[in-house]
């Protein structure tokens, strides 16, 4: 026991003791912390010292494999986003190197993806018409502020914020982008000019009325290329599936006389060098393209980091978030000073990179060396691709978005997570995909925020099998219904945070025992499973020992934490409750509390749950009790016989 206070009182005074010396040097403090906060930022990368002509080999080989893979992505990509091709490959060469130097992850590998394409769309189709100058210089100037807000999340070190979206926002998001994709193609697969699919009423009217005008040709060579992708990926997993797909169909299209069929083609790309060309600054582009900026950086720290995680999970590496937002913020700034748009890490090429051995992150500069020398070979050629099997590519990239598995797992075990991907998905569908984001995001939080403001309360009692103090369950639903309790104490465990968003449920909680356990005056709190507590918090437990303290009661407190006596100590809990009744043990609680327990009702009771109780008064025995009964009763003066009278004589 004397243990036990000794190192109460060493935990308590720890934290003063504490801030003691930080208001002794404040200065000095802060500039340490401020010099950690700065290499923790800017440190430099550890993975150098590693180079060698092993890994740089290594690095040159999963180099060239990611060049081959991202050629025919660039211009699906750039297509999705409303954009000529040699934009897609201006964002697979810049992009790519700058995240690769700036980031943590030793494989991910970042460029233009889907979903940022998509949203790139979205966000500029409304207000300027796609590949015309205004539009392009709207997708460069949102490159620029989507990396200003990435790089104030990284600088500001909100990496860890990424880990309260729930995954079903991703999952509905990218299945109701990868359907926005696919039917966006559908008019080049077809042939025929019809309404966007963001407007689905219209789009399906109109893909309605011009059925009839469809080009077999178009169909033919978009379904070739299509499946041509699919088999490649079958039966040959490594080859560049994209690539063969796309090279297929030309051919087809080619031995079809294209131009005799009325087949569109990609045209001749003008330049694959990109240039130093300055963004739209104009205080009114700024303005306009700040709120889809957000969205799209939003989206792009999420597919990044979910990109860095799943690769950092094979090869073991911890990945940094704060680092990666910096990675990915720098990226984006500086592509959109040499004609880049926003993009991000690649699931593709990402997972592409670490299969094929890379080691460093210079794999991601050698993809990008290398498919700059590929495009200046085989630009010209592009000249001759078919726009259908452009859209057969695409189609097939947005088909493999579609996570059947993932969604069949989420429907099946989650009500809250099928309700945030429904959501999402059908927010991307009916409205547009910037908003699904937000949609999203805010409704996963919300259900987060609902579920931690009403943790768990479990009242407990002595093990009657066990000789320590070991505690189950009591009360309704516990399934120990039947274990005796004390009738003056009752123990309570929070497991949950206590915050100013449960502040309210648990005082409800404490009102239902107090009238529902009226005797039970004496409560030991437990807070041993608690993840957070604020001033809020601190201030319903000095509500509550207070009500306790008016009825005759007590209230203990107990935690063996240092983090959460410290707040305990700052908001004034120690203070108010009072020394002898915080507790860094339940056996240390149960030792305080049972000794001032009313003794005239220790005297009658039989429960005698806590080892404490053997030192209280005994209960009487009843056949005792029916024997002082019985000798009260004849010693009553009913029982009392009168005395005779006295005659006078």
């Amino acid at each position: 026991m004397m243990l036990l206070r000794t190192l109460n009182l060493l935990i308590l005074s720890l934290g003063q003791d504490i801030k003691m010396s930080e208001e002794a040097h404040p200065w000095r403090e802060r500039g340490r912390q401020f010099q950690g906060y700065l290499n923790e930022l800017f440190y430099f990368p550890t993975w150098v010292k590693s180079i060698n002509m092993h890994t740089m080999r290594n690095d040159m080989i999963a180099g060239l494999t990611g060049a081959t893979l991202v050629l025919p992505q660039g211009v699906a990509f750039a297509a999705i986003a409303g954009l000529p091709p040699e934009y897609g490959f201006y964002t697979a060469i810049v992009t790519a190197i700058v995240a690769a130097l700036c980031g943590s992850s030793l494989h991910a590998v970042s460029g233009p993806t889907t979903a940022i394409s998509a949203l790139v769309f979205v966000s500029l189709v409304g207000s300027f018409e796609p590949g015309t100058d205004s539009y392009i210089s709207a997708a460069i100037t949102l490159a620029f502020l989507v990396g200003i807000y990435q790089l104030v999340l990284g600088i500001a070190r909100l990496g860890g914020m990424v880990d309260f979206v729930s995954h079903s926002v991703m999952t509905g998001f990218m299945t109701g982008a990868a359907l926005l994709i696919a039917l966006s193609q559908v008019r080049h697969a077809l042939g025929v000019e019809i309404p966007r699919p963001d407007e689905l009423v219209e789009f399906t009217v109109g893909l309605y009325e011009k059925f009839p005008q469809v080009n077999p040709y178009s169909v033919g060579i978009a379904a070739f290329a299509f499946f041509v992708g699919i088999g490649i990926k079958k039966w040959r997993p490594l080859w560049p599936n994209y690539l063969i797909a796309l090279a297929a169909a030309t051919g087809i299209s080619i031995w079809l006389s294209g131009q005799a069929t009325e087949v569109a083609t990609v045209g001749a790309i003008e330049s694959v060098t990109p240039k130093f060309v300055l963004p739209d600054f104009t205080l009114g582009s700024l303005r306009d393209l700040s709120s889809a900026a957000f969205a799209i950086a939003m989206v792009g720290l999420l597919e990044a980091m979910s990109v860095a995680r799943a690769i950092g999970l094979k090869s073991g590496q911890m990945v940094d978030n704060n680092r990666e937002f910096l990675g990915q913020g720098a990226s984006n700034v500086v592509g959109s000073f040499f004609q880049c748009y926003p993009g991000s890490a690649s699931f593709t090429r990402s997972g592409v990179n670490y299969e094929a051995g890379a080691q460093t992150p210079l794999s991601a500069v050698f993809a990008a060396f290398f498919l700059f020398l590929i495009l200046l070979l085989v630009a010209p050629w592009f000249a001759y691709v078919p726009i259908p099997a452009m859209a057969g590519v695409i189609i097939l990239v947005a088909w493999r978005l579609v996570d059947l598995q993932e969604i069949k797992h989420i429907f099946t075990t989650s009500a809250s997570e099928t309700i945030i991907a429904c959501v999402t998905f059908f927010s991307a569908l009916l409205i547009n995909l910037e908003f699904a984001i937000y949609a999203g995001v805010l409704l996963s939080l919300g259900l987060f925020l609902n579920s931690t403001s009403k943790p768990s309360i479990g009242i407990g009692v002595p093990d009657p099998n066990s000789k320590r103090r070991t505690f189950s369950g009591s009360g309704i639903g516990s399934g120990n219904e039947t274990l005796p309790e004390c009738p003056q104490l009752m123990i309570a465990r929070l497991d949950g945070p206590l915050y100013f968003g449960s502040v309210e449920y648990l005082r409800k909680q404490f009102r239902r025992f107090e009238i529902e356990r009226k005797n039970q005056t004496n409560m030991i709190f437990i807070v041993k499973g608690i993840g957070e507590i604020d001033m809020p918090g601190a201030d319903l437990l000095i509500e509550e020992a207070n009500r306790r303290r008016r009825r005759g009661g007590s209230f203990h407190l107990q935690t063996k934490t240092p983090k959460t006596i410290s707040k305990l100590a700052r908001f004034k809990v120690i203070k108010e409750l009072g020394r002898e009744y915080i507790h860094l043990s339940k056996g240390d609680a149960i030792a305080e509390a049972v000794p001032t327990l009313d003794k005239s009702i220790c005297a009658t009771c039989t429960k005698r749950i806590f080892f404490e109780c053997e030192a209280q008064p005994k209960p009487v025995p009843e056949e005792i009790k029916e024997q002082m009964h019985e000798a009260k009763s004849e010693a009553s003066p009913t029982n009392v016989q009168p005395a005779p009278k006295l005659s006078a004589e």
